[in-house]
């Protein structure tokens, strides 16, 4: 069986661009003289998807007369690289004697073996052709078809960009080709993902973050690359939720924001390149271009609907209520128009061409180059303590903090929280577990109060914001909706010492906590 390393980039695409692929130089003869297949994959598993949970798929592809089994293991989240052990089988059903020397051999129990069956299939229209010249060899393809799972199916439509031959940034520079010129998308799960997805009923469903799975022989540049893959698949597989109007999608969508950024401060040191600063900027248009829309739904969630359904006595409640309603929708419109644009697309591309391909991974600076080496476990336990020991100092002051102090003091608690998520892997064993839960418990409840405490003053903005009317409040209706605002934003202020109170037990509590590193 042999087991090359597979290195590709996929794209999706909607159906109805196909025929524009022909003017795009490069993939013109994917229209124009592809060599066209049929093939049906089935995949195979457990019932309780035990190679899913280990990072493993099992397949066979029959194309004509031909099958082909493969098996394939993806660590670290890789989204370019997987490592793949293909061979000729005379059979639909899986030879597992060829699993010898795969990470599929050591699960290959007689209980496992009674219980493989298939979970479910791809069938695709595919079209394939190659680029080459003395520098690079990529096989393009074109997948057509669906997944099914028997019960449920979905369509696909993607472009495959497979490196046979040269440097991997030949595949970013097709993909920036492609994105420019049709509404195309990077994607990062595979078709096994998506089947499994399908399975889960959670195909479209908005994505929360996973654990990232570090190793101590890491250094800190790989473990860096392991992070920012995660969330750079979080952010992608929010886009279907957000484009269905469902707000934790976009909710979602700016946690992954959220953590790439933070993932970026606390590997700063490491990554101080021009590259780096355009793609923070890129990162922070998206940030804002969703942010009104989460805004105004927790507004809507937190204060207005509760106050409907309380019935409060406010004159112009209703009026205020449908006037918020309105301005969420053109917020969403906003954040969608944002997913949606060319802009969008190519910065997916650019965030996944930095992490695999990007200057920061070779520094010319000695000082740099060292830190980048430095074993992730060194790197992460430094990077914990000093954040710990700032946020613990910062948390003393907190009654004296202004607004945007506090903001700011939330953000260190949430940096600290994500890092502890990110790192945890590498401090094995029950002890430090415990602590670790401890501890993430209490940054949880220290930034739902500092969240508390900043949602009061944008609640306040935003209501303000809202009962500016162009006749100078000269009207009934408006007057009305300016008092029900009125009436809102003055039980939120009221709300201000208690939450502060719970703010500072918060804090009280973090300072005891011990460290899990």
């Amino acid at each position: 069986m042999t087991s090359p390393k597979e290195i590709e980039l996929k794209l999706e695409v909607p159906p109805a661009s196909v025929p524009a692929l022909g003017r795009i130089p490069s993939l013109r003869a994917l229209v124009d003289h592809p060599d066209i297949a049929t093939e049906i994959s089935v995949y195979f598993d457990t019932d309780k998807h035990k190679l899913r949970r280990h990072g493993l798929t099992l397949r066979v592809r029959r194309t004509g007369d031909q099958r082909v089994q493969t098996i394939k293991a993806v660590a670290d989240g890789k989204f370019l690289e997987r490592d793949e052990w293909e061979a000729e089988i005379p059979s639909d059903t899986p030879d597992l004697s060829l699993a010898r020397g795969t990470p599929l051999e050591p699960l290959l129990s007689r209980k496992l073996r009674r219980r493989l069956k298939p979970v479910f299939e791809t069938k695709v229209r595919r079209r394939s052709s190659s680029l080459s010249d003395e520098t690079r060899a990529v096989m393009l393809t074109l997948d057509k078809g669906r997944v099914d799972t028997g019960e449920r199916s979905q369509p696909l439509c993607e472009i495959e960009l497979e490196l046979k031959r040269g440097a991997r940034e030949t595949l970013f520079e097709l993909a920036r080709e492609v994105v420019d010129a049709l509404p195309a998308q990077l994607a990062v799960a595979s078709k096994a993902e998506r089947g499994y997805a399908l399975i889960d009923g959670a195909d479209g469903a908005p994505a929360k973050a996973v654990s990232v799975d570090l190793h101590r022989d890491m250094d800190a540049r790989d473990g860096f690359r392991a992070i920012a893959r995660s969330c750079l698949k979080q952010i992608v597989a929010n886009v279907p939720a957000l484009r269905a109007d469902d707000p934790e999608g976009v909710h979602q969508m700016r946690v992954g924001l959220r953590r790439l950024r933070a993932a970026m401060s606390l590997f700063g040191d490491i990554l101080g390149d021009r590259e780096t600063a355009a793609i923070k900027r890129e990162l922070k248009w998206l940030t804002q271009e969703l942010a009104e829309s989460r805004q105004l739904e927790v507004l809507i969630r937190r204060v207005v609907a509760p106050a409907k359904r309380r019935q409060t006595p406010a004159s112009g409640l209703s009026s205020f209520a449908r006037d918020i309603d309105r301005q969420r929708a053109q917020a969403l419109d906003r954040a969608q128009g944002a997913v949606g644009s060319v802009r969008f697309r190519r910065l997916l591309v650019e965030v996944a061409a930095w992490i695999e391909t990007g200057q920061w991974a070779l520094p010319q600076d000695d000082l740099i180059r060292g830190r980048a080496e430095m074993p992730v476990v060194e790197f992460a336990a430094g990077e914990l303590n000093r954040r710990w020991r700032k946020l613990r100092k910062k948390c003393k002051t907190l009654q004296k903090l202004s607004p945007r102090r506090r903001h700011k003091l939330r953000i260190q608690d949430k940096k600290l929280r994500y890092a502890s998520e990110f790192f945890a892997s590498l401090f094995p064993g029950r002890k430090a577990a415990r602590r670790r839960n401890a501890l993430l418990t209490r940054l949880e409840r220290l930034q739902d109060g500092l969240g508390d405490l900043n949602d009061i003053v944008v609640h306040e903005g935003l209501m303000a914001a809202s009962i500016r009317p162009d006749d100078g409040g000269k009207r009934p209706a408006s007057r009305k909706r300016a008092f029900a605002a009125g009436v809102l934003a003055g039980r939120e202020d009221a709300r201000f010492d208690a939450v502060m109170a719970r703010a500072c037990k918060a804090c009280a509590a973090l300072a005891k906590t011990r460290t899990f590193w």
